[in-house]
Protein backbone atom coordinates (compact mmCIF):
# COMPACT_ATOMS: atom_id res chain seq x y z
CA UNK A 1 0.00 0.00 0.00
CA UNK A 2 1.37 3.40 -0.91
CA UNK A 3 0.35 6.71 0.59
CA UNK A 4 3.49 8.57 -0.43
CA UNK A 5 3.20 8.61 -4.21
CA UNK A 6 5.14 5.46 -5.05
CA UNK A 7 6.97 4.62 -1.83
CA UNK A 8 5.86 2.42 0.98
CA UNK A 9 3.28 3.39 3.56
CA UNK A 10 4.79 5.46 6.37
CA UNK A 11 3.59 5.96 9.93
CA UNK A 12 1.71 9.18 10.65
CA UNK A 13 1.21 9.43 14.40
CA UNK A 14 0.37 12.00 17.06
CA UNK A 15 1.68 11.77 20.63
CA UNK A 16 -0.61 13.10 23.39
CA UNK A 17 -0.04 13.30 27.12
CA UNK A 18 0.81 15.73 29.88
CA UNK A 19 4.26 17.30 30.22
CA UNK A 20 6.59 14.71 31.70
CA UNK A 21 4.68 11.73 30.34
CA UNK A 22 7.45 10.91 27.87
CA UNK A 23 5.95 12.22 24.63
CA UNK A 24 9.26 13.55 23.37
CA UNK A 25 11.27 10.49 24.34
CA UNK A 26 8.75 7.95 23.09
CA UNK A 27 7.89 9.99 20.00
CA UNK A 28 11.55 10.16 19.04
CA UNK A 29 12.01 6.41 19.51
CA UNK A 30 8.85 5.62 17.53
CA UNK A 31 9.94 7.94 14.72
CA UNK A 32 13.37 6.33 14.55
CA UNK A 33 11.86 2.84 14.52
CA UNK A 34 9.63 3.77 11.55
CA UNK A 35 12.15 5.91 9.68
CA UNK A 36 10.11 9.10 9.92
CA UNK A 37 10.85 12.47 11.50
CA UNK A 38 9.80 13.32 15.04
CA UNK A 39 8.13 16.71 14.70
CA UNK A 40 8.06 18.56 17.99
CA UNK A 41 6.13 21.75 17.31
CA UNK A 42 8.05 23.57 20.04
CA UNK A 43 11.38 22.64 18.43
CA UNK A 44 10.07 23.49 14.95
CA UNK A 45 8.88 26.88 16.18
CA UNK A 46 12.22 27.67 17.82
CA UNK A 47 14.05 26.64 14.62
CA UNK A 48 11.86 28.91 12.49
CA UNK A 49 12.47 31.83 14.85
CA UNK A 50 16.22 31.11 14.97
CA UNK A 51 16.45 30.98 11.16
CA UNK A 52 14.31 34.07 10.67
CA UNK A 53 11.80 32.43 8.33
CA UNK A 54 8.53 34.18 7.52
CA UNK A 55 6.72 31.79 9.87
CA UNK A 56 9.36 32.39 12.53
CA UNK A 57 9.09 36.16 12.27
CA UNK A 58 5.29 36.01 12.52
CA UNK A 59 5.49 33.69 15.53
CA UNK A 60 8.16 35.82 17.21
CA UNK A 61 6.01 38.94 16.78
CA UNK A 62 3.07 37.18 18.46
CA UNK A 63 5.27 35.92 21.31
CA UNK A 64 6.78 39.37 21.91
CA UNK A 65 3.23 40.71 22.34
CA UNK A 66 2.51 37.88 24.78
CA UNK A 67 -0.02 36.34 22.38
CA UNK A 68 -0.50 32.68 21.62
CA UNK A 69 0.81 31.54 18.27
CA UNK A 70 -2.07 31.52 15.78
CA UNK A 71 -3.31 28.06 14.85
CA UNK A 72 -2.82 28.90 11.17
CA UNK A 73 0.89 29.57 11.75
CA UNK A 74 1.45 26.31 13.59
CA UNK A 75 -0.53 24.33 11.02
CA UNK A 76 1.45 25.97 8.20
CA UNK A 77 4.71 25.16 9.99
CA UNK A 78 3.75 21.50 10.43
CA UNK A 79 2.44 21.19 6.88
CA UNK A 80 5.71 22.64 5.59
CA UNK A 81 7.51 19.75 7.31
CA UNK A 82 4.96 17.14 6.25
CA UNK A 83 4.55 18.25 2.62
CA UNK A 84 7.81 20.11 1.95
CA UNK A 85 10.71 18.97 -0.22
CA UNK A 86 12.26 16.91 2.61
CA UNK A 87 9.02 15.12 3.54
CA UNK A 88 9.25 11.33 3.69
CA UNK A 89 5.53 10.58 3.79
CA UNK A 90 5.30 9.97 7.51
CA UNK A 91 5.92 11.62 10.86
CA UNK A 92 5.43 11.46 14.58
CA UNK A 93 3.89 14.74 15.74
CA UNK A 94 4.33 16.04 19.28
CA UNK A 95 2.86 19.26 20.70
CA UNK A 96 0.06 20.05 18.28
CA UNK A 97 -2.88 20.06 18.17
CA UNK A 98 -3.63 21.08 21.75
CA UNK A 99 -7.35 21.89 21.44
CA UNK A 100 -10.33 20.43 19.58
CA UNK A 101 -10.60 23.47 17.24
CA UNK A 102 -6.90 23.06 16.39
CA UNK A 103 -7.44 19.33 15.78
CA UNK A 104 -10.40 19.99 13.48
CA UNK A 105 -8.52 22.65 11.50
CA UNK A 106 -5.44 20.42 11.22
CA UNK A 107 -7.57 17.45 10.12
CA UNK A 108 -9.32 19.50 7.44
CA UNK A 109 -5.98 20.67 6.07
CA UNK A 110 -4.38 17.21 6.33
CA UNK A 111 -7.33 15.59 4.57
CA UNK A 112 -6.97 18.00 1.62
CA UNK A 113 -3.33 16.89 1.29
CA UNK A 114 -3.90 13.18 2.08
CA UNK A 115 -1.67 13.22 5.16
CA UNK A 116 -4.19 12.35 7.88
CA UNK A 117 -3.10 10.53 11.01
CA UNK A 118 -2.95 6.75 11.28
CA UNK A 119 -2.88 6.67 15.06
CA UNK A 120 -3.03 8.94 18.11
CA UNK A 121 -1.07 7.65 21.09
CA UNK A 122 -2.10 8.90 24.53
CA UNK A 123 0.55 8.41 27.20
CA UNK A 124 -1.24 8.16 30.51
CA UNK A 125 0.57 8.59 33.79
CA UNK A 126 -0.73 9.09 37.34
CA UNK A 127 -0.24 12.57 38.73
CA UNK A 128 2.02 11.33 41.54
CA UNK A 129 4.35 9.83 38.92
CA UNK A 130 4.44 13.13 37.02
CA UNK A 131 5.48 14.90 40.21
CA UNK A 132 8.19 12.33 40.79
CA UNK A 133 9.47 12.71 37.22
CA UNK A 134 9.33 16.52 36.92
CA UNK A 135 9.10 18.44 40.12
CA UNK A 136 10.22 16.17 42.97
CA UNK A 137 13.98 16.91 42.64
CA UNK A 138 13.26 20.61 42.32
CA UNK A 139 10.84 20.50 45.23
CA UNK A 140 13.46 18.74 47.36
CA UNK A 141 16.03 21.37 46.41
CA UNK A 142 13.82 24.26 47.53
CA UNK A 143 12.70 22.39 50.65
CA UNK A 144 16.36 22.03 51.52
CA UNK A 145 16.76 25.78 51.17
CA UNK A 146 13.69 26.20 53.43
CA UNK A 147 11.90 28.48 50.99
CA UNK A 148 9.23 26.14 49.59
CA UNK A 149 5.59 26.94 50.35
CA UNK A 150 2.97 24.42 49.19
CA UNK A 151 -0.39 25.91 48.21
CA UNK A 152 -3.60 23.94 47.73
CA UNK A 153 -4.59 25.01 44.21
CA UNK A 154 -7.97 23.25 44.13
CA UNK A 155 -10.05 26.17 45.43
CA UNK A 156 -11.52 29.07 43.53
CA UNK A 157 -9.21 31.55 41.85
CA UNK A 158 -9.76 34.00 44.71
CA UNK A 159 -9.19 31.35 47.40
CA UNK A 160 -5.92 30.23 45.83
CA UNK A 161 -4.80 33.84 45.39
CA UNK A 162 -5.58 34.55 49.07
CA UNK A 163 -3.55 31.50 50.14
CA UNK A 164 -0.62 32.63 48.01
CA UNK A 165 -0.84 36.20 49.33
CA UNK A 166 -0.92 34.94 52.90
CA UNK A 167 2.09 32.67 52.38
CA UNK A 168 4.08 35.39 50.66
CA UNK A 169 3.22 37.90 53.39
CA UNK A 170 4.43 35.43 56.06
CA UNK A 171 7.62 34.87 54.08
CA UNK A 172 8.59 38.47 53.45
CA UNK A 173 7.25 39.83 56.75
CA UNK A 174 7.77 37.15 59.39
CA UNK A 175 5.71 37.56 62.58
CA UNK A 176 7.38 39.71 65.23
Amino acid sequence: MSRTGGGTARLRALMLGPPGSGKGTQGSRLATRHGVPHLSTGELLRAHVRHGTALGRAAEAAMSRGDLIADELVIAMVLDEVLGPNAVGGFVLDGFPRTVPQAIAAYDMARRHDVTLDVVILLEIPEDQLITRLTSPLIDYYKGRDILVAIDATGTIDEVAASIDSAVDRTIRPPA
